[in-house]
């Protein structure tokens, strides 16, 4: 693939600024200022009419007056200004623009924002709209902001919603000597988003993790697709600010009253692979830690301390946290005893006593880390009267200096320890103030172990074997839609739920109480009666439920006490009729909440907790984004308090988990195929030994939104099940042609190593020898949205293997997209690599792209002809004559858009 398209953008080989000027009152003041006085390497061509000279650099009147093309230009005029130059620039080969408005009118206002867009889009300039600051990149010496800050090189990243955001945290990463790769301001308007700058960092090589803060999304598909390719390759930490303005929205069902727009932002952060920051302060503490070198392959901690009182408090903080307080092998242990005073706790926290010197520490520091019980170690310092604070952290510093586990300093106190803290940030070490600030930042390392976990899932839209009837569920919906009705009918909602193979208690409707008895004596005593009103939510609330009721002769009184009843605490109110429903009285059951909300910003939630009357009081619960797996469905459900009353306990069994998780999984199916459900409620769900049982249901649809692609509601797109096929060569060969998947990436290493360097060079146009895990990661775990890989396999000696693979990326224009195609040496010639142009197109044209485009070295003739043969139109490349430019039309007519 070509470079990255914010490449012109974020380095630039050469920079021009509209309303450059030598007053520093001025944007256009600070911007010029700060990009001469850094150490960028490129020309910096200011254009202002008039004076011919600025500083000690030659001015100019206009783009079309400069002696060399630039790829940025930095535009710090009236935002009015800004529409026609993007216009100029487009016409001189102009790549990309950072706006800063000189004025105080705002580039990402309303009545800027469209004609900015149109400009842009038209030319083919790369827009990035900030409501201030701009960006730096401190390792190019390139500082393209209005501030007064700078910062250091380094490997952290910062991408912000706001300006003010960037210049707190650059102040406090000057004083804690902690440097960055990238600061970008985003705005909220046009252009590059937060989606585009997390790509790019994504394959950044100077980057090596990246904080986020945001206040708002407009796009969560393109959030979610940035943000988890960038925390495939890096570590990344979010921290939002607010909740979404759309989550006070009315609620029509328990799951709905209960989910609130930060915890559907808390979910989506997980699932990508990312870890959340509640504060500025913690996003500072895990900032330290991501700065460093080191990653966490296990929660079990080792203290090392001189003083009980603050092992005792770190100890606390770490139980809270659900950190493991490691346990010290024997070795260690005999090692420790060797080292140490002979008053040491011989214990996890290793207490030094007060009389610990240098070397203690040094000893006990280096006997944790060769430890293999032990995944990081925190080091802790009271100065007391023997104490050497700044030379026991120069023996701290000396044991850590080759281990590949996180170590953490907390050296308490102020002036005592500050030599000692500054010690520990020259070397990079991360330190902190308190043992709370450490042991929060050691949660957020296990926290993104943890959530790496759920981002490398890759489940389809169904989950099970036995597919639903979705063809009958969605005529049961339109339904409904077509009639003007947002809430299915309890037959409707029970109808629907048994396509997707949810089990019902039985019941019917009655409208009199000799219906109701007849119901009754159909079903088989004990009953329940419950109201039957759209209206309603808690049917309780309104004496709406009357359960175990035994016996023929008490049907008849009981249906008229009930309506009685609701009328007298509800008048006016609409009742449809009356449920009889057979009465579940296994004492072994637990009352469970499960459903789906449509979160405006995130679209489909999948939500779990405790059910029942006090849903609201108890607010126990956690919420999923779909599509779910075995393995998510069993995460979302550990994450609540109820997951312990699931298990075996006092005299009751175990609930039948795999009944539970079939049932998360069948509303995941549900939430993927059924974009127009707004809300689904089953409250209770019951769950014992033998199964689980949905006692009351009810769901809320609305019209589906035009225009958009299958899975377009969704912020995670589903594994593309129905891409996968399987044929038959022409020498009797059966191959499937599938996805790829993260699981692949053995068999994708494999297939790379079997090509000969002709086929590598041909696929790669370098001459790679193999794939490092970088490289591997981005070919194998897709975003599916936006990039698809089909793979072709056999199955030889019993073993699954790769014979070709057909791949398409997104182009930054959102219409057309890049391919790759490259078939084993063994494998050409056997129309193998037709059968996966074939499909690749088709899977294209499905999901809208107007043509598919790629590069082909102009000696690989085998592959100009197979493209010829599809169809593709070819053409010398602009920029290098060895490339041939190919390209088909998917849409008739589209090439000449």
């Amino acid at each position: 693939m070509s470079q990255h398209y914010l490449q012109p953008l974020f380095a630039p080989q050469a920079i021009a600024v509209f309303g450059a000027s030598d007053q520093t009152g001025t944007v256009g003041g600070r911007v010029y200022r700060n990009l001469v006085a850094g150490a960028y390497g490129g020309p910096i061509y200011p254009i202002q009419p008039g004076p011919a000279t600025l500083g000690d650099r030659p001015c100019f009147p206009s783009l079309e007056a400069l002696p060399a093309r630039v790829d940025l230009a930095i535009l710090a005029v009236p935002a009015t200004a800004a529409p026609k130059l993007i216009h100029a620039c487009g016409a001189a080969g102009v790549k990309a623009a950072l706006i800063l408005p000189e004025d105080h009118e705002d580039a990402t206002s309303p009545a800027l924002e469209r004609p900015l867009q149109e400009a842009a889009t038209r030319q083919g300039v790369r827009l990035l709209c900030p409501r201030g600051f701009g960006f730096m990149r401190p390792g190019l010496g390139l500082n393209a902001t209005d501030s007064h800050n700078t910062a250091e090189p380094g490997s952290l990243a910062l991408v912000s919603q706001s300006g003010a955001m960037c210049t707190a945290i650059l102040d406090w990463a000057c004083a804690h000597r902690i440097g960055f790769s990238a600061v970008v301001a985003v705005g909220g308007g046009p252009g590059v988003d937060f989606g585009d700058t997390l790509d790019y960092l994504a394959l950044d090589p100077h980057t090596r993790s990246i904080l986020v803060y945001l206040e708002g999304l407009r796009d969560a598909r393109r959030f979610m697709s940035g943000l988890r390719a960038a925390a495939r390759l890096k570590p990344v930490i979010a921290i939002k600010a607010g909740r979404y303005a759309e989550g006070s929205r009315a609620a029509l069902s328990h799951t709905g009253a209960l989910i609130g727009s930060d915890d559907v932002f808390d979910a989506a952060l997980r699932r990508a692979g990312v870890v959340r920051a509640k504060s500025i302060e913690q996003m500072f503490a895990a900032a330290q830690l991501f700065a460093t070198r080191h990653r966490l392959r296990g929660q079990r901690l080792a203290i090392v301390t001189n003083a009980g009182g603050p092992g005792v408090m770190a100890t606390d903080r770490a139980v809270e946290q659900n950190i493991r307080l490691a346990e010290p092998g024997p070795a260690t242990l005999a090692q420790l005893d060797a080292d140490l005073p002979a008053t040491w706790s011989r214990a996890n926290p290793v207490d030094l006593s007060d009389a610990a010197t240098p070397e203690h520490y040094a000893a006990a520091v280096t006997a944790c880390l060769k430890d293999e019980q032990v995944d990081g170690v925190l080091v802790l310092l009271t100065p007391q009267a023997t104490t050497q604070p700044t030379q026991a952290a120069a023996a701290v510093i000396q044991a850590a200096a080759h281990t590949s586990k996180p170590l953490l300093a907390c050296w308490l106190g102020a002036a005592q320890v500050q030599e000692g803290r500054e010690l520990f940030a020259h070397h990079k070490i991360p330190s902190f103030t308190n043992p709370e600030s450490a042991l929060e930042a050691f949660a957020f390392l296990a926290a993104f172990h943890d959530n790496q976990k759920l981002l490398l899932q890759a489940p389809g839209p169904l989950a099970s074997q036995t597919p639903p009837d979705i063809v009958g569920a969605r005529l049961i919906v339109e339904g409904a839609l077509s009639e003007r009705r947002s809430q299915l009918s309890d037959l409707e909602t029970r109808a629907l739920l048994r396509a997707f193979h949810i089990p019902m208690a039985p019941a019917l409707t009655v409208h009199t109480p000799n219906e109701a008895l007849a119901a009754a004596e159909y079903l088989g005593f004990p009953v329940a009666l419950k109201i039957l009103a759209p209206e309603l939510v808690h049917k309780s609330d309104v004496d709406g439920v009357k359960l175990n009721v035994e016996g023929a002769g008490t049907v008849r009184p009981a249906y008229n006490d009930l309506l009685a009843a609701v009328r007298a605490r509800r008048p006016g109110l609409q009742i449809e009729g009356v449920t009889v429903e057979k009465m579940y009285r296994d004492p072994k059951g637990r009352e469970l909440l499960v459903g789906i909300v449509d979160d405006p910003v995130f679209g489909p939630v999948i939500a779990f907790g405790a059910g029942g009357t006090t849903v609201e009081v108890l607010r126990d619960r956690a919420v999923a984004l779909p599509p779910l797996n075995e393995h998510l469905a069993e995460t979302l459900i550990q994450a609540t308090r109820t997951a312990k009353l699931l298990d075996a306990f006092r005299n009751l069994p175990p609930v039948d988990h795999a009944a539970l998780v079939g049932v998360l999984l069948r509303l995941s199916e549900l939430a993927c195929e059924l974009p127009e459900i707004k809300e689904l409620d089953i409250n209770p769900l019951m769950a014992d030994d033998r199964g689980v049982l949905a006692l009351d249901a009810r769901i809320v649809v609305q019209p589906r939104p035009a225009g958009r692609h299958r899975y377009g509601h969704m912020a995670i797109h589903p594994y593309p099940l129905h891409w996968v096929e399987h044929l038959q060569l022409n020498d009797g060969t059966d191959i499937q042609i599938r996805p790829i998947r993260p699981e692949d990436a053995e068999l994708e290493r494999a297939f790379v190593r079997g090509l000969s360097p002709e086929a590598r060079f041909f696929r790669f146009m370098n001459t790679i020898q193999d794939l490092s895990q970088d490289l591997l990661i981005r070919l194998t775990q897709l975003d599916y949205d936006r990039e698809l890989a089909l793979l072709a396999t056999t199955v030889q000696d019993g073993r699954e293997t790769a014979l070709g693979v057909a791949r398409y990326a997104t182009n930054p224009d959102g219409r057309t997209a890049e391919f790759a195609l490259v078939i084993a040496d063994g494998w050409q010639q056997h129309g193998l690599g037709t059968r996966l142009m074939h499909s690749l197109i088709e899977a294209a044209r499905d999901k809208g792209y107007v043509a598919l485009e790629g590069e082909v070295l102009a000696n690989n003739t085998k592959m100009l002809g197979l493209m010829k043969k599809l169809g593709f139109a070819s053409r010398i490349s602009p920029e290098d004559a060895g490339l041939m430019w190919v390209s088909k039309a998917l849409l008739s007519g589209a090439l000449n858009e």
